[in-house]
């Protein structure tokens, strides 16, 4: 029996604990570069192409600083960069999710919801093990996802509520929503794994 969502997620503020300012921190410089380059598409088109490169690298980066805020090792800022030192393999697994989960969708929304739910542990596994290709974590992440799949989807209802008091901040409370979130799914990567 795996652990309930609801333990998950108060191991994860556990683990957050002390790392509240670190974590935040992190995440916003995160969203300051992702954001600052979805910016600049609309002027640039290339920049999509550069958002496009950096985001499998970038999604690498702040899952190796999630596993390492939840698994209370030492958690630092520039760990979000380190995707790029594996910087063909991570472009290579966001580039194959993206393309499978429209595939999926295509045949209809359904289908691309359960894809995407398959592929959620690809970057974790991944952060694990940078020894492994693109397709092999994603190989690996439809087999551990396989019967969790609504599990996690539960999970990931279980912030909806906390999103929508988020709105209500202007936006502000997702500093600290998303570290939570980032850092629950940790824990249910580390309990199926």
């Amino acid at each position: 029996m795996k652990t309930e969502n609801l333990v998950l997620m108060q191991m994860a503020r556990k683990s957050l604990k002390e790392k509240w300012g670190l974590a935040v921190g992190t995440f916003v410089v995160y969203m300051l570069i992702i954001g600052a380059i979805q910016a600049t598409t609309e002027f640039f088109p290339l920049a999509g192409l550069l958002l496009l490169a950096i985001s499998g690298p970038m999604a690498l980066g702040i899952a190796i600083f999630s596993i390492n805020i939840s698994r209370n090792q030492d958690a630092r800022l520039e760990q979000i960069f380190q995707g790029f030192n594996n910087f063909s393999t991570s472009l290579g697994a966001y580039l194959l999710m993206l393309l499978f989960i429209f595939l999926w969708t295509l045949l209809l929304i359904i289908p691309g919801i359960i894809a995407a739910l398959s592929f959620s542990m690809t970057f974790y596994i991944l952060a694990d093990d940078n020894s492994i290709g693109a397709m092999e974590a994603i190989n690996k992440s439809k087999k551990m996802m396989n019967g969790y799949k609504w599990k996690y989807f539960c999970l990931g209802l279980r912030f909806i509520g906390w999103s929508l008091l988020c709105i209500l901040t202007l936006g502000i409370g997702f500093l600290w929503l998303l570290p939570y979130m980032q850092v629950s799914m940790v824990k249910f990567y580390d309990d199926i794994k």
